[in-house]
């Protein structure tokens, strides 16, 4: 029967792999928001269209007109989105690695591993790789993304779930203070100080991106969902990873589950690979962007905000450079760490 389920997955197309990750995402997220007391949503409200404030200009100067978007009119002025205090049908929706968090939190995930012995050496310096290109291109490579699944799989499957939720509540616990952005995180303060929902989107594991989101105090999380029986991992994966379409299907799901209008809602990314959810909301944001998102805001008129500092030098010779750094100090760590076992 195990092997027949597999075979019945491996025959889904990817779009049909997508929606069925987008929906476990979807169920998940509204399971934990039941779950937990909190005021009950308000009556459904009269349509009434979103109000945009024009009072600042994006990092990259004032925004330019927007363009026309297939089925529905683009809305892009020239300054902050301000939601609509204590609107039930608006909420936000915010990537995670590069938009909230510097780097990406599977890397993160990956060093607290390797410190709790579930990975080698050669592991994490395959990570701390992934993570200095990631960090310096600004954009994910599908390569490694398919890399860290695999690795992940093969990592929980036959573990109990409750272990894995202890040891990513130990590892995010300072990442989560020393790697937030301030910008973003000050608009996710926005969106919450307006009564609104706001949930995290993200590829990473739901029981990374449930820690991230609760520390942020936001509404919850949509995260890529490891398929559980008994309570241990079976080291598949319910659909595919949350990334992608599979957000926008996350986000599509959340907001049927919710009755949420998406023409009120905000997202944000970094990532060329979320213009589909940032293509379903009324106000899209890019946040970080790699080249090729920065480029299509700027086709959409999309709001573009940059938290970074230092980019011109990241272009001229830094990126090898601090590739290099990252490496070398996960393998000073690795060795340091085999001392302390060895005296131990």
């Amino acid at each position: 029967m195990a092997v027949l389920r597999r075979l019945t997955q491996a025959r889904r197309s990817s779009s049909e792999r997508s929606a069925l990750a987008g929906e476990a995402a979807a169920a998940a997220a509204e399971a934990a928001l039941r779950a937990e007391p909190g005021p009950t949503p308000a009556p459904e409200p009269e349509d009434a269209a979103a109000k945009d404030s024009a009072a600042a200009e994006s990092a990259d100067g004032p925004d330019a007109p927007a363009a026309a978007k297939p089925g529905k009119a683009p809305r892009a002025p020239a300054g902050n989105h301000t939601p609509d205090p204590d609107d039930p049908r608006a909420a936000a929706f915010f990537d995670c690695d590069n938009t909230i968090l510097r780097g990406a939190a599977i890397f993160y995930l990956g060093v607290g591993l390797y410190r709790r012995g579930f990975l080698t050496r050669r592991d994490i310096a395959r990570f701390a790789w992934q993570q200095a290109w990631f960090r310096l291109h600004g954009a994910e490579d599908p390569d490694h993304i398919s890399d860290a699944k695999q690795s992940a799989l093969g990592i929980v499957a036959g573990k109990p779930t409750a272990d894995l939720e202890a040891i990513c509540e130990e590892i995010f616990e300072d990442v989560v203070a020393d790697k937030i952005w301030p910008g973003t995180r000050a608009l996710v303060q926005m969106h919450l100080d307006a009564g609104q929902r706001v949930w995290l989107v993200t590829a990473a594991p739901l029981e990374v991106a449930r820690i991230i989101a609760r520390r942020l105090g936001m509404t919850g999380a949509l995260g890529t969902v490891a398929e559980a029986r008994d309570g241990l991992y079976t080291g598949r994966l319910v659909g595919d990873l949350l990334h992608g379409p599979a957000k926008a299907a996350a986000v599509r799901a959340l907001a049927r589950r919710e009755r949420l209008d998406l023409d009120r809602c905000a997202a944000y990314s970094d990532s060329a690979n979320d213009i589909p959810m940032l293509s379903l909301v009324g106000h899209p944001y890019v946040v970080n962007p790699d080249g090729a998102l920065r480029r299509h805001a700027r086709a959409q008129g999309w709001r573009v905000r940059d938290f970074r500092t230092g980019r011109k030098a990241a272009r001229v010779g830094l990126p090898a450079a601090a590739a290099i750094g990252v490496l070398a100090g996960a393998t000073a760590a690795g060795v340091a760490l085999n001392r302390r076992r060895r005296r131990a």
